[in-house]
């Protein structure tokens, strides 16, 4: 068995380190941070009584994700997350719908409950269901996806502006984290697919009851495998010569292994290892941010829900309804914004759509801009993702931004993982398949 060496602590590294170890590999991952699960995880805010451990964002997951969801049970977490069967949807107004699988077979299950949707009227509802049998239709045979816009198809498709904004946009915007005019057709396809059309429960979205920070913690791994973690261990370098790796520095150690997987973001590769020659020209980021706001009473009574015509997307419930964490994806018009103006805009919305916030006082708040959330999954941009095998014969890439199948998301990344996993098991003549195939 091989020794590997993993630098990077977020999703797509801690897949990797999972998935060799479960093999019998001996695997070391170096971490920057004090914490693993890179921009996935949480920390503690205020002190002494005060304190508390909030995720940088609220961060879900779908039945569809299978990658993830195996990751998380070799982790053994997979019981602390909750999953629902509600899609809700609320109306500045406070009118409520709620969209769920009913008896018919997948991809007919939607049809009671998007019917009875209130916010689309039936002419528009007759055209989202247009849009969807284009995309069943055009799936497999279009060739051009990559290169046009979810948007730029949309208006093909002759969907109505109110219909883009209520319907596609709500339900793509988070799931990809990027706007419509900047997320690639074919990643729209994928992700509606799987979620919406694969079967009865792909959509069901999973909530961590726990903090993320808890799913990652060192004593998780006990039972995974040999992995041994190096926090607040920067690598400075990684030392090519001959095209091999020879080692790699952190905090002026040299460390060596017989295999390496480079799990940092993209635009930390290039400053390790000038040598792998990288284009990332092209590549930007889409940010996230989230909102957390603490009330003296309880203002929300469900568990979650998606929030129309305004510019907070998603509210999830916690602590019994008396706090709430809101979530902007795609959140440029935000990144400038003061953090009082972002509070005051939230609260405001809330009152919209939530009776019981306009009486109720807040106590604290909590805003976090991820200005780096996510890659954008903008047109033209897929066939650049680098696949994991690099011209080093014993250094692999693994990152939400390389070529996984998959938008840049949770799933995404662990696929990554789980891809240069495999790539090293075959470099070092012990092949595994660690990848598991989508669900349609």
């Amino acid at each position: 068995m091989a020794e590997v060496i993993v630098i990077g602590g977020g999703l797509a590294g801690l897949a990797s380190a999972a998935a060799l170890a479960g093999a019998g590999h001996t695997v070391r991952v170096l971490e920057s941070r004090r914490f693993l699960g890179g921009r996935a995880t949480s920390y503690e805010i205020g002190t002494g009584e005060n304190a508390e451990t909030i995720d940088n964002c609220q961060h879900i997951l779908l039945r569809c994700c299978v990658n993830l969801l195996d990751f998380y049970r070799r982790l053994g977490v997979e019981d602390q997350i909750t999953f629902y069967r509600d899609f809700i949807f609320i109306e500045p107004g406070g009118r409520r719908s709620t969209m769920r699988s009913g008896l018919l077979p997948a991809p007919a299950h939607f049809i009671e409950s998007f019917l009875s949707l209130k916010f689309l009227n039936f002419s528009e509802k007759l055209a989202v269901m247009r849009g969807i049998n284009a995309i069943k239709s055009q799936y497999k045979t279009r060739t051009d996806l990559d290169k046009i816009s979810m948007l730029d198809w949309l208006k093909e498709q002759r969907q109505p502006p109110r219909v883009i904004e209520r319907f596609w946009r709500q339900v793509m915007v988070s799931a990809i984290s990027e706007e419509l005019d900047a997320t690639a057709a074919a990643h729209g396809f994928q992700v509606f697919r799987l979620v919406f059309l694969a079967n009865k429960n792909s959509y069901e979205m999973g909530v961590p009851a726990v903090p993320l920070g808890d799913f990652y913690g060192v004593d998780r791994w006990k039972n995974v495998g040999p992995v041994e973690f190096q926090l607040r261990s920067p690598v400075e370098r990684i030392v090519i010569e001959d095209g091999t790796v020879q080692s790699v520095v952190a905090r002026g150690e040299e460390l060596r292994a017989d295999q390496y997987i480079c799990a940092l973001p993209f635009d930390r590769v290039a400053e390790v290892a000038p040598g792998l020659d990288l284009d990332v020209s092209g590549f930007e980021y889409s940010p996230i941010t989230g909102i957390h706001l603490w009330f003296d009473r309880p203002v929300i009574d469900v568990p979650q829900a998606t929030l129309l015509d305004r510019t907070i997307q998603w509210i999830f419930n916690k602590h019994e309804g008396r706090a709430v964490q809101l979530v902007v994806s795609a959140s440029r018009s935000l990144l400038d914004m003061p953090r009082a103006d972002v509070i005051a805009l939230a609260i405001r919305e809330l009152e919209e759509f939530l009776p019981a916030a306009r009486g109720a006082k807040l106590e604290k708040a909590h805003v976090v801009k991820e200005v780096k959330a996510v890659l954008s999954a903008k047109p033209g941009l897929e066939s650049r993702r680098p696949v994991t095998r690099t011209n080093v014969s014993n250094l692999f890439l693994a990152g939400d931004w390389t070529r996984s199948g998959w938008p840049a998301i949770m799933e995404g990344a662990v696929r990554s993982g789980y891809l240069a996993a495999e790539a090293v098991a075959e470099a070092v003549g012990a092949p595994r398949r660690f990848l598991l195939p989508d669900i349609a």
